[in-house]
Protein backbone atom coordinates (compact mmCIF):
# COMPACT_ATOMS: atom_id res chain seq x y z
CA UNK A 1 0.00 0.00 0.00
CA UNK A 2 2.22 3.21 -1.22
CA UNK A 3 1.71 6.74 -1.86
CA UNK A 4 3.89 7.49 -4.42
CA UNK A 5 5.21 11.04 -4.98
CA UNK A 6 2.50 12.34 -1.99
CA UNK A 7 4.91 11.31 1.22
CA UNK A 8 5.82 14.44 3.16
CA UNK A 9 8.40 14.87 6.40
CA UNK A 10 8.18 17.36 9.47
CA UNK A 11 11.65 17.47 11.09
CA UNK A 12 12.07 19.60 14.33
CA UNK A 13 15.13 20.18 16.63
CA UNK A 14 13.56 21.99 19.25
CA UNK A 15 16.20 22.74 21.56
CA UNK A 16 18.35 26.05 21.13
CA UNK A 17 22.17 26.66 22.66
CA UNK A 18 25.12 25.12 21.68
CA UNK A 19 25.75 22.58 24.09
CA UNK A 20 22.55 20.87 22.13
CA UNK A 21 24.49 20.17 19.32
CA UNK A 22 23.79 16.40 18.99
CA UNK A 23 19.75 17.24 18.28
CA UNK A 24 20.83 19.54 15.27
CA UNK A 25 22.88 16.85 13.98
CA UNK A 26 19.58 14.02 14.89
CA UNK A 27 17.21 16.07 12.90
CA UNK A 28 19.94 16.72 9.55
CA UNK A 29 20.61 12.56 10.13
CA UNK A 30 16.77 12.02 9.12
CA UNK A 31 16.91 14.79 6.74
CA UNK A 32 19.45 13.29 4.76
CA UNK A 33 17.82 10.20 5.15
CA UNK A 34 14.58 11.06 4.12
CA UNK A 35 15.97 12.96 0.84
CA UNK A 36 18.06 10.35 -0.27
CA UNK A 37 15.30 8.64 -0.49
CA UNK A 38 13.57 10.74 -2.94
CA UNK A 39 11.56 13.10 -1.03
CA UNK A 40 12.14 16.25 -2.60
CA UNK A 41 12.28 19.57 -0.42
CA UNK A 42 9.46 20.78 -1.37
CA UNK A 43 8.10 18.53 0.97
CA UNK A 44 10.16 18.22 3.50
CA UNK A 45 9.72 20.90 6.69
CA UNK A 46 13.13 21.47 8.03
CA UNK A 47 12.76 23.31 12.08
CA UNK A 48 15.90 24.51 13.31
CA UNK A 49 15.84 26.59 16.48
CA UNK A 50 19.90 26.60 17.12
CA UNK A 51 21.84 27.77 13.85
CA UNK A 52 24.74 25.33 14.62
CA UNK A 53 26.62 26.14 11.80
CA UNK A 54 27.19 29.48 12.44
CA UNK A 55 27.52 29.48 16.22
CA UNK A 56 30.32 31.07 17.19
CA UNK A 57 31.57 28.25 19.24
CA UNK A 58 31.83 26.32 16.42
CA UNK A 59 35.45 25.20 15.62
CA UNK A 60 34.27 24.45 11.97
CA UNK A 61 32.04 26.95 10.61
CA UNK A 62 29.15 26.12 8.09
CA UNK A 63 29.48 22.74 9.15
CA UNK A 64 27.27 19.75 11.47
CA UNK A 65 28.65 16.32 12.05
CA UNK A 66 26.79 13.16 13.33
CA UNK A 67 30.28 11.57 14.11
CA UNK A 68 33.84 12.34 15.69
CA UNK A 69 35.46 11.81 12.34
CA UNK A 70 34.43 14.04 10.40
CA UNK A 71 33.07 12.09 7.26
CA UNK A 72 29.62 14.09 6.06
CA UNK A 73 28.86 17.68 6.68
CA UNK A 74 24.96 17.04 7.01
CA UNK A 75 25.14 20.71 6.32
CA UNK A 76 26.26 20.80 3.19
CA UNK A 77 25.21 23.14 0.30
CA UNK A 78 21.42 21.51 -0.43
CA UNK A 79 20.03 21.86 2.86
CA UNK A 80 16.80 23.87 3.04
CA UNK A 81 15.68 25.12 6.27
CA UNK A 82 12.26 26.48 6.44
CA UNK A 83 11.78 27.90 10.02
CA UNK A 84 14.88 28.61 11.78
CA UNK A 85 15.69 30.17 15.41
CA UNK A 86 12.64 31.92 17.01
CA UNK A 87 10.61 30.30 13.98
CA UNK A 88 10.61 26.91 15.69
CA UNK A 89 7.79 27.91 18.39
CA UNK A 90 4.77 25.79 19.86
CA UNK A 91 2.83 27.91 18.04
CA UNK A 92 4.06 27.79 14.15
CA UNK A 93 4.64 23.68 14.91
CA UNK A 94 0.74 23.54 15.74
CA UNK A 95 -0.03 25.83 13.01
CA UNK A 96 1.82 23.85 10.19
CA UNK A 97 0.21 20.45 11.44
CA UNK A 98 -3.43 22.21 11.18
CA UNK A 99 -2.64 24.48 8.24
CA UNK A 100 -3.96 27.24 9.89
CA UNK A 101 -1.40 29.96 8.75
CA UNK A 102 -1.93 33.65 8.01
CA UNK A 103 -2.59 34.32 4.75
CA UNK A 104 1.03 36.21 3.78
CA UNK A 105 3.13 33.04 4.73
CA UNK A 106 4.79 31.37 1.82
CA UNK A 107 4.68 27.80 0.59
CA UNK A 108 7.92 26.64 1.86
CA UNK A 109 6.40 26.90 5.36
CA UNK A 110 3.30 25.20 4.57
CA UNK A 111 1.79 21.78 5.03
CA UNK A 112 0.48 21.11 1.62
CA UNK A 113 -1.29 17.66 2.56
CA UNK A 114 -4.52 16.06 1.91
CA UNK A 115 -6.65 12.84 2.29
CA UNK A 116 -3.89 10.26 0.41
CA UNK A 117 -0.77 11.54 2.05
CA UNK A 118 1.25 9.99 4.01
CA UNK A 119 3.65 11.82 6.88
CA UNK A 120 6.32 11.29 8.49
CA UNK A 121 7.25 13.53 11.86
CA UNK A 122 10.61 13.30 14.01
CA UNK A 123 11.16 15.33 17.01
CA UNK A 124 14.27 15.78 19.09
CA UNK A 125 14.67 17.67 22.30
CA UNK A 126 14.35 18.20 25.78
CA UNK A 127 11.40 16.92 27.13
CA UNK A 128 9.14 15.50 30.16
CA UNK A 129 6.51 13.48 30.83
CA UNK A 130 4.02 13.82 27.59
CA UNK A 131 5.68 17.63 27.23
CA UNK A 132 8.81 18.37 24.74
CA UNK A 133 9.78 21.53 25.41
CA UNK A 134 10.51 23.92 22.24
CA UNK A 135 13.87 26.58 22.65
CA UNK A 136 14.11 25.58 26.04
CA UNK A 137 11.41 28.06 27.83
CA UNK A 138 8.26 26.59 26.15
CA UNK A 139 6.08 23.49 26.00
CA UNK A 140 4.57 21.46 23.88
CA UNK A 141 2.13 18.91 25.71
CA UNK A 142 1.04 15.57 24.35
CA UNK A 143 -2.71 16.86 24.71
CA UNK A 144 -1.61 19.91 21.88
CA UNK A 145 -0.41 17.29 19.34
CA UNK A 146 -3.40 15.03 19.94
CA UNK A 147 -5.56 17.77 19.37
CA UNK A 148 -3.55 18.85 16.50
CA UNK A 149 -3.74 15.58 14.46
CA UNK A 150 -7.68 15.56 15.31
CA UNK A 151 -7.91 18.67 13.68
CA UNK A 152 -5.29 17.38 10.74
CA UNK A 153 -7.95 14.05 10.63
CA UNK A 154 -11.24 15.85 10.17
CA UNK A 155 -9.58 18.50 7.47
CA UNK A 156 -8.57 15.31 5.75
CA UNK A 157 -5.34 16.63 5.61
CA UNK A 158 -3.05 13.02 6.02
CA UNK A 159 -3.95 8.88 5.66
CA UNK A 160 -0.96 7.76 7.68
CA UNK A 161 1.50 9.33 10.24
CA UNK A 162 4.28 7.74 11.44
CA UNK A 163 5.88 9.89 14.55
CA UNK A 164 9.12 9.48 16.00
CA UNK A 165 10.81 11.16 18.47
CA UNK A 166 13.54 11.04 19.80
CA UNK A 167 13.80 12.48 23.62
CA UNK A 168 13.96 11.81 27.19
CA UNK A 169 10.38 10.24 28.39
CA UNK A 170 9.69 10.06 24.56
CA UNK A 171 6.93 7.45 24.22
CA UNK A 172 4.73 9.27 26.62
CA UNK A 173 3.98 12.23 24.13
CA UNK A 174 2.02 9.69 22.41
CA UNK A 175 -0.29 8.70 25.11
CA UNK A 176 -3.10 11.25 24.41
CA UNK A 177 -3.18 10.47 20.96
CA UNK A 178 -6.51 9.56 19.71
CA UNK A 179 -7.15 9.68 16.04
CA UNK A 180 -7.05 6.85 13.53
CA UNK A 181 -4.27 5.94 11.59
CA UNK A 182 -1.08 6.82 13.41
CA UNK A 183 2.13 4.81 14.30
CA UNK A 184 4.03 6.39 17.08
CA UNK A 185 7.67 4.96 18.52
CA UNK A 186 9.83 6.98 20.82
CA UNK A 187 13.30 6.31 21.70
CA UNK A 188 12.76 5.85 25.47
CA UNK A 189 9.79 4.88 27.84
CA UNK A 190 8.29 6.56 31.27
CA UNK A 191 10.87 7.72 33.71
CA UNK A 192 14.12 6.81 31.13
CA UNK A 193 16.35 9.12 29.64
CA UNK A 194 17.18 9.27 26.09
CA UNK A 195 21.57 9.36 26.19
CA UNK A 196 24.31 11.04 23.59
CA UNK A 197 26.07 8.35 21.85
CA UNK A 198 29.87 9.58 22.21
CA UNK A 199 31.62 13.45 22.29
CA UNK A 200 33.61 14.91 19.60
CA UNK A 201 36.75 16.60 21.52
CA UNK A 202 37.65 19.02 18.84
CA UNK A 203 34.29 20.17 18.96
CA UNK A 204 33.67 20.00 22.62
CA UNK A 205 30.21 18.53 22.74
CA UNK A 206 27.89 15.12 22.14
CA UNK A 207 27.19 15.09 18.04
CA UNK A 208 24.46 12.43 17.98
CA UNK A 209 22.02 10.71 20.26
CA UNK A 210 22.23 6.79 20.76
CA UNK A 211 18.74 6.27 18.91
CA UNK A 212 19.45 7.91 15.93
CA UNK A 213 22.66 6.73 16.29
CA UNK A 214 21.34 2.90 15.86
CA UNK A 215 18.41 4.18 13.77
CA UNK A 216 20.89 5.61 10.97
CA UNK A 217 22.39 1.72 11.19
CA UNK A 218 19.23 0.46 9.88
CA UNK A 219 18.10 3.08 7.26
CA UNK A 220 21.69 3.51 5.37
CA UNK A 221 20.83 0.35 4.08
CA UNK A 222 17.33 1.09 3.03
CA UNK A 223 16.13 1.63 -0.15
CA UNK A 224 13.15 2.59 -1.52
CA UNK A 225 12.37 -1.19 -2.49
CA UNK A 226 13.13 -2.36 0.54
CA UNK A 227 10.79 -4.79 2.75
CA UNK A 228 12.02 -3.54 6.37
CA UNK A 229 8.64 -2.34 8.48
CA UNK A 230 7.83 -0.71 10.99
CA UNK A 231 7.99 -3.71 13.09
CA UNK A 232 11.53 -4.52 11.93
CA UNK A 233 12.49 -1.48 12.49
CA UNK A 234 11.34 -1.15 16.15
CA UNK A 235 12.91 -4.63 17.12
CA UNK A 236 16.27 -3.51 15.74
CA UNK A 237 17.14 -1.47 18.68
CA UNK A 238 19.01 -2.96 22.13
CA UNK A 239 17.85 -1.34 24.88
CA UNK A 240 21.04 -2.44 26.29
CA UNK A 241 22.76 -0.12 24.20
CA UNK A 242 19.96 2.51 24.26
CA UNK A 243 19.90 2.17 28.13
CA UNK A 244 16.19 3.09 27.25
CA UNK A 245 13.67 1.10 25.92
CA UNK A 246 11.92 2.25 22.77
CA UNK A 247 8.06 1.89 22.52
CA UNK A 248 5.58 1.29 19.59
CA UNK A 249 2.11 2.76 19.90
CA UNK A 250 -0.18 1.17 17.18
CA UNK A 251 -3.40 0.33 18.39
CA UNK A 252 -4.81 3.63 16.51
CA UNK A 253 -3.24 1.90 13.32
CA UNK A 254 -5.96 0.24 10.89
CA UNK A 255 -2.79 -2.31 9.67
CA UNK A 256 -0.39 -4.50 11.32
CA UNK A 257 2.94 -2.83 11.39
CA UNK A 258 5.04 -6.09 10.91
CA UNK A 259 3.25 -5.69 7.23
CA UNK A 260 3.74 -1.63 6.97
CA UNK A 261 6.75 -0.64 5.07
CA UNK A 262 9.47 2.10 6.31
CA UNK A 263 9.26 3.55 2.71
CA UNK A 264 5.75 4.07 2.83
CA UNK A 265 6.53 6.75 5.22
CA UNK A 266 10.43 7.55 4.54
CA UNK A 267 10.56 7.33 0.69
CA UNK A 268 9.22 8.62 -2.38
CA UNK A 269 8.17 5.43 -4.03
CA UNK A 270 6.96 6.77 -7.24
CA UNK A 271 8.27 5.95 -10.45
CA UNK A 272 7.49 7.29 -13.82
CA UNK A 273 5.16 5.53 -16.50
CA UNK A 274 5.42 6.52 -20.16
CA UNK A 275 2.34 5.04 -22.26
CA UNK A 276 3.20 3.44 -25.23
CA UNK A 277 -0.22 4.02 -27.03
CA UNK A 278 -3.48 5.28 -26.32
CA UNK A 279 -5.29 3.99 -23.00
CA UNK A 280 -8.58 1.69 -23.64
CA UNK A 281 -11.24 4.39 -22.98
CA UNK A 282 -8.75 6.88 -25.06
CA UNK A 283 -8.94 4.62 -27.96
CA UNK A 284 -12.59 3.76 -27.83
CA UNK A 285 -13.33 7.41 -28.01
CA UNK A 286 -10.71 8.04 -30.73
CA UNK A 287 -12.31 5.72 -32.75
CA UNK A 288 -15.68 6.31 -32.57
CA UNK A 289 -14.68 10.06 -32.90
CA UNK A 290 -13.14 9.15 -36.43
CA UNK A 291 -16.28 7.06 -37.46
CA UNK A 292 -17.89 9.99 -36.82
CA UNK A 293 -16.11 12.24 -38.76
CA UNK A 294 -15.69 10.03 -41.65
CA UNK A 295 -19.60 9.19 -41.65
CA UNK A 296 -20.11 13.17 -42.01
CA UNK A 297 -17.71 13.72 -45.08
CA UNK A 298 -19.43 10.29 -47.01
CA UNK A 299 -22.75 12.28 -46.77
CA UNK A 300 -21.48 15.39 -47.84
CA UNK A 301 -19.71 14.24 -50.70
CA UNK A 302 -22.83 12.16 -51.66
CA UNK A 303 -25.04 14.86 -51.36
CA UNK A 304 -22.43 17.27 -53.55
CA UNK A 305 -22.26 13.98 -56.07
CA UNK A 306 -25.70 14.50 -56.25
CA UNK A 307 -25.94 18.06 -57.30
CA UNK A 308 -23.36 17.96 -59.67
CA UNK A 309 -22.81 16.93 -63.07
CA UNK A 310 -20.67 13.34 -63.56
CA UNK A 311 -16.90 14.14 -64.30
CA UNK A 312 -16.14 13.01 -67.90
CA UNK A 313 -12.35 11.54 -68.19
CA UNK A 314 -10.36 13.55 -69.91
CA UNK A 315 -8.40 12.45 -73.41
CA UNK A 316 -4.95 13.15 -72.13
CA UNK A 317 -4.78 11.12 -69.18
CA UNK A 318 -6.90 8.89 -66.81
CA UNK A 319 -8.87 10.64 -64.24
CA UNK A 320 -8.12 8.42 -60.93
CA UNK A 321 -8.60 9.03 -57.74
CA UNK A 322 -5.02 8.04 -56.16
CA UNK A 323 -2.53 10.95 -56.40
CA UNK A 324 0.25 8.63 -55.91
CA UNK A 325 -0.68 7.69 -59.56
CA UNK A 326 -1.62 10.39 -61.33
CA UNK A 327 1.59 11.42 -60.40
CA UNK A 328 3.49 8.38 -61.70
CA UNK A 329 1.63 9.08 -65.06
CA UNK A 330 2.44 12.73 -65.32
CA UNK A 331 5.96 11.58 -64.42
CA UNK A 332 6.04 9.10 -67.26
CA UNK A 333 4.55 11.21 -69.70
CA UNK A 334 6.67 14.33 -69.21
CA UNK A 335 10.17 11.79 -69.59
CA UNK A 336 9.20 10.21 -72.86
CA UNK A 337 8.54 13.78 -74.24
CA UNK A 338 11.54 15.21 -72.92
CA UNK A 339 13.27 12.54 -74.41
CA UNK A 340 12.28 12.91 -77.79
CA UNK A 341 13.26 16.33 -77.90
CA UNK A 342 16.80 15.58 -76.84
CA UNK A 343 16.97 12.76 -79.35
CA UNK A 344 17.20 15.25 -82.33
CA UNK A 345 20.63 15.58 -82.94
CA UNK A 346 20.26 19.72 -82.71
CA UNK A 347 18.34 20.69 -80.30
CA UNK A 348 15.29 23.32 -80.84
CA UNK A 349 15.44 25.76 -77.95
CA UNK A 350 12.36 27.31 -78.31
CA UNK A 351 10.73 23.66 -77.85
CA UNK A 352 12.93 22.65 -75.01
CA UNK A 353 11.94 25.87 -73.12
CA UNK A 354 8.41 25.11 -73.96
CA UNK A 355 8.68 21.72 -72.55
CA UNK A 356 10.16 23.36 -69.27
CA UNK A 357 7.19 25.31 -68.92
CA UNK A 358 5.01 22.67 -69.37
CA UNK A 359 6.67 20.63 -66.94
CA UNK A 360 6.93 23.27 -64.22
CA UNK A 361 3.17 23.51 -64.70
CA UNK A 362 2.32 19.95 -64.81
CA UNK A 363 4.55 19.42 -61.13
CA UNK A 364 2.35 22.32 -59.65
CA UNK A 365 -1.01 20.77 -61.07
CA UNK A 366 0.46 17.46 -59.53
CA UNK A 367 0.77 19.23 -56.21
CA UNK A 368 -2.56 20.83 -56.49
CA UNK A 369 -4.07 17.10 -57.21
CA UNK A 370 -2.19 15.24 -54.19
Amino acid sequence: MRHPGNNWAVLVETSKYWYNYRHAANTLSFYHTVKRLGIPDSQIILMMAEDVPCNSRNSKPGTVFNEKHHKLNLYGTEVEVDYRGDEVSVENFLRLLTGRHPPSTPRNKRLLTDASSNIFIFITGHSGEEFIKFQDWEELTSNDIADAFKQMQQQRRYKQIFWVSDTCQAATLQNQFYSPGILAIGSSGKKENSYSHHIDHELGVAVIDRFTFHALDKLERLAPSSPETVKSFTTWFNPQLLKAHPELRSDLFERNPGQTLLTEFLASTGRPRFQGGLLPVAAARKDIALADLMASRNTTCAACASSQPELQPSHSFEVSFSGQQLWQQLKAKMQLAVDATFDQKEVNRGSFLLWMLGFGALCLTSAVVL
